[in-house]
């Protein structure tokens, strides 16, 4: 009957312990509404997408990609990106070596004193006693040495997998960090293309500046001319010169301008501030008439932020089991192999030999409150992590539906300006003949050349427009960065 008590007692702890350490799984999140199953009307219904081009054949200006090749080399930005890859990789590296047993080398010495009332004291006593011993084998009294000269293990036996959930978890990390380096490479090239047709766009602009301060500085000596021949007055000569500096103040601004555009790069570029070559002027420079945007769901799936959150979502999924399986017992084996003696002299002879092992569960049984804590945090960023995503896949839709509106309609845009500004340029010709043939007065010249001059600083801005907005595009579409095969 003891000896079935024996056996029972243990039993039931055992499955006591199991009882309570059930954990029920978490309540999924609410799902958002559903991809719609194509960006708009103005996007072609096929699988093509401009991000299929990689950035160096998007780019088709040698100065530009001369230009987007050395920020991705000296980008700070970048290179912080690059560590933090490095920093979960590191990780991983020790979420696998959590699932292998620990070996370490010991050399270890020690002394007790044994009280003469315990049960050392009293065995060494009297194990010193015995005739059955050599004198070698007597323990030295009362203070005991103890030498230690071997290997000592540590293993704790994945029996519930939440060793494997951590390692699932910090490999998803990797690949989420290595998709947020692709992220930075997206940002970064988006960010060096759109300056630099920023700086040719403000070129463009000072070269309106410029043109249209050379005419009103001709008009003005023709007022001044008229003058002294009795035929305007002063207040002409006046406004002329006000309409002329107003044209070069402008161009001061416009300068300045190009200088902040210019520094902007160069940080971008990695280095200090220097004048940024260009190419082909802006008006020049060509533009796709149609852009294929692709399928929703393969292009907002190629967006680095997408798969970084939809990683970071898998990553937090392990995570939340990893948590459950905390609650369950966990297995040790600590074995250990090497020389024991209480004498230097004996340490070193077979005798001394000694090996061991002990295995045991350990299981959380009252006061779990950290356990729980780490659970729930882990089931709230479980469920962050997938809002996130479903943000991430919001704003990709975003993006790309804005940007493939804007291209439609800034093209239409810049169509009728340049038609406007080709009206004024006719309007300037025609008010300066009526001025001379004294059938118009100065204020409809005046007029007429800052209507023009107005025209033409907003084409050179809706064309700037135009390419932002393809820049923008094809970020938004996921292009820009060049897949590598990861090193897991």
């Amino acid at each position: 009957m003891s000896r079935l008590r024996s056996y029972i007692l243990p039993a039931l702890l055992a499955l006591g312990l199991l009882g309570g350490c059930k954990v029920t799984e978490p309540a999924p999140p609410r799902v958002s509404a559903a991809l719609p199953p194509a960006f708009g009307s103005l996007a072609p219904s096929d699988s093509a997408s401009i991000a299929d081009k990689p950035w160096r054949e998007f780019f088709n200006d040698p100065q530009l990609v001369g230009l987007i090749d050395t920020a991705l080399q000296n980008n700070l930005d970048v290179q912080i990106a690059v560590r933090r890859v490095e920093q979960a990789r590191a990780a991983l590296i020790a979420a696998r070596g959590a699932l292998l047993p620990t070996v370490n080398g010991v050399a270890s010495a020690g002394v007790d004193k044994w009280g003469d009332y315990t049960l050392n004291g009293v065995g060494n006593f009297d194990t010193n006693l015995s005739p059955n011993i050599e004198r070698r084998q007597r323990i030295p009294t009362p203070y005991t040495p103890d030498f230690f000269l071997g290997l000592r293990s540590s293993w704790e036996v994945d029996i519930w997998g939440k060793l494997r959930h951590r390692r699932r978890a910090a490999t998803a990390r990797v690949l989420a960090t290595e998709q947020g380096r692709y992220l930075v490479t997206t940002s970064v090239v988006a960010q060096v293309a759109t300056l630099y047709y920023e700086l040719l766009a403000l070129d463009n602009e000072l070269d309106v500046l410029r043109r249209n301060a050379d005419y009103q500085a001709k008009a003005l000596e023709i007022v001044r001319v008229q003058k002294l021949a009795g035929r305007a007055t002063e207040l002409a000569v006046q406004q002329f010169t006000a309409q002329l500096l107003r044209t070069r103040g402008l161009e001061q601004q416009a300068l300045q301008r190009v200088v902040e555009g210019e520094n902007q790069l160069n940080q971008l570029l990695g280095r200090y501030p220097r004048r940024i070559a260009r190419g082909a002027p802006i008006r020049q420079q060509p533009l796709p008439d149609t852009v294929a945007a692709g399928l929703p769901a393969r292009a907002l799936l190629r967006r680095p932020d997408v798969r970084q959150a939809e990683l970071e979502l898998a990553a937090a999924h392990a995570d939340v089991s990893a948590a459950r399986a905390a609650f369950l017992p966990s297995l040790t084996i600590t074995p250990y192999l090497g020389l024991n003696a209480y004498s230097g002299a004996l340490l070193f002879r077979p005798e001394s030999i000694a090996l061991g092992v002990l295995g045991g569960l350990t299981a959380p049984v009252l006061n779990r409150s950290l356990i729980r804590a780490d659970y729930q945090r882990a089931t709230a960023a479980d469920h962050e992590a997938f809002f996130a995503y479903q943000r991430a896949l919001q704003t990709g839709f975003r993006e790309v539906h804005t940007n493939l509106r804007g291209l439609s309609h800034y093209r239409r845009a810049y169509a009728l300006k340049q038609q406007e500004a080709a009206a004024l340029n006719q309007a300037v010709q025609a008010a300066g003949d009526l001025y001379r043939a004294n059938r118009a007065d100065y204020l409809e010249v005046i007029t007429a050349q800052r209507s023009v001059l107005d025209a033409e600083l907003e084409a050179a801005q809706l064309r700037r427009t135009q390419f932002s907005l393809l820049i923008e595009l094809y970020r938004a579409l996921g292009g820009g960065w060049e897949p590598a095969a990861p090193n897991l």
